[in-house]
């Protein structure tokens, strides 16, 4: 019979000599009643803490979004600045100073500006209200004309004022007031977090830097001075050249607006200038309608001249000025500037695509340090084209693909020589 466990086990435990040799302690470190090892409470409960750590992180960061994305608009802001505080400071001005007078002329510029539009708009409003009964009755006028009916604008405007829809209407907009007010407010609070952030970064530049090198060690303090450098270069010069090109752009469109005589061109061609040319890829077309709005009223045809200017001039900004305008300050690829607008829109939404551009055009100086050129081949495809007596010609072409074709239409065992006649 086979031997059971026990024996088994008591047979594979006895040496030849009759001993029990020592028994072997569990492994993983239990005793022999089989506790459980010391390292495994430490190590559960610092996975919790981990875990924990992770969890409050991710709460704080979603809790933070807004402020880090306010810092980060301020930074930029600062960078913007940085030149004309920089240029100010050099000549004798103290820098805090210096960083008020600029966002004083800062402000008074954007505060103008937004008087004047919201003045262009409020009597655009007004003298739509008051010209809505004449272009209701005229629209009366040619429905009864051309379907023969018997509308008044008397019946129609008591039909609205009595309709369930128009109260609906009326009671929301009531109670949407409070939550216009309270976006108003916060959008109010939230630009004045950017305006001390930014005025702190540009006011304690030098500070700041110090602050950061003073934690790093000599040849890393030089890369992030680098850095910082080409950011305020780049940062600075993509401002002052859309600066340059909404002037441009607002001087052309006055002169169109003014020729055709429609009404607050100056306004209208600021409008345009600031709004294409800060907005990145949608700018254009916001800038635009406005004006074509305001034509529209005068003439219809005036908008339609417009149109064709505005896409006239925006193929000239396009392939003409741009690229002289930004290649010495922001030289990046179309197609480039173009894919950080989205990627920038999708991180962080209009704010990521404000500051996309910028922001890949300090990457792209910077990483441009430390990859390694070379001299490029006088190669023609280099150039992407042959250079002239290279290859056949073009009637050596033409004639060899006359001579295959020949060759193909000949019956088979036909030699060049050979006639139809021959047998």
């Amino acid at each position: 019979m086979a031997p059971t466990d026990e024996t088994g086990q008591a047979a594979q435990q006895s040496s030849p000599s009759g001993t029990t040799p020592p028994v072997r302690p569990p492994v993983g470190g239990a005793g022999a009643n089989g506790r459980m090892p010391r390292w495994l409470p430490r190590a559960m409960v610092l996975a919790l803490a981990l875990v924990a750590v992770f969890q409050l992180g991710s709460w704080a960061f979603h809790q933070l979004t807004g402020l880090l994305v306010n810092i980060l608009i301020a930074f930029f802001l600062a960078l913007a600045i940085e030149p004309a505080v920089s240029w100010m400071a050099s000549r004798g001005m103290r820098r805090g100073l210096a960083t008020f007078i600029v966002f004083i002329g800062v402000m008074i510029v954007s505060a103008g500006f937004v008087t004047l539009l919201g003045s262009v708009l409020a009597d655009q409003i007004i003298k739509l209200i008051e010209g809505f009964p004449e272009y209701l009755d005229s629209v009366i006028n040619w429905i009864n004309t051309h379907f023969r009916t018997d509308l008044k604008r008397v019946d129609i405007q008591e039909g609205l004022l009595r309709s369930d829809w128009l109260r609906n209407y009326v009671q929301n907009s009531a109670t949407g007031v409070l939550d216009v007010s309270a976006q108003v407010i916060g959008g109010l609070f939230q630009l004045l977090t950017i305006a001390l952030f930014s005025f702190y970064f540009a006011a304690d530049g030098p500070r700041l830097r110090r602050t950061i090198c003073s934690v790093l060690p000599p040849a890393r303090q030089a890369e992030v001075l680098r850095a910082w450098e080409i950011a305020v270069n780049k940062t600075g010069g993509y401002i002052y050249s859309r600066g340059l090109m909404a002037l441009i752009s607002g001087v052309a469109h006055f002169v169109l607006l003014q020729a055709l005589d429609v009404p607050y061109a100056p306004v209208l061609a600021v409008w345009v200038g600031l709004v294409s040319q800060f907005i990145p890829t949608i700018g254009t077309y916001l800038a635009g309608a406005l004006p074509m709005l305001i034509a529209f009223t005068v003439d219809p045809w005036y908008a339609l001249w417009v149109l064709v200017f505005v896409v006239i001039y925006q193929q000239f900004e396009n392939y003409v000025l741009q690229p002289k305008l930004t290649s010495k300050t922001v030289d990046i690829h179309p197609a480039v500037a173009f894919g950080s607008v989205i990627a920038g829109t999708a991180l962080l939404g209009a704010v990521g695509a404000l500051i996309a551009i910028p922001a890949i055009a300090t990457l792209q100086a910077f990483l441009g340090a430390y990859v390694k050129r070379y001299d490029v081949t006088d190669d023609p495809r280099v150039h992407g084209h042959r250079r002239r007596g290279e290859g056949p010609g073009l009637f050596a072409r033409v004639r060899g693909l006359w001579e295959r074709r020949r060759e193909a239409e000949r019956p088979e065992g036909r030699g060049p020589g050979q006639n139809s006649n021959s047998s």
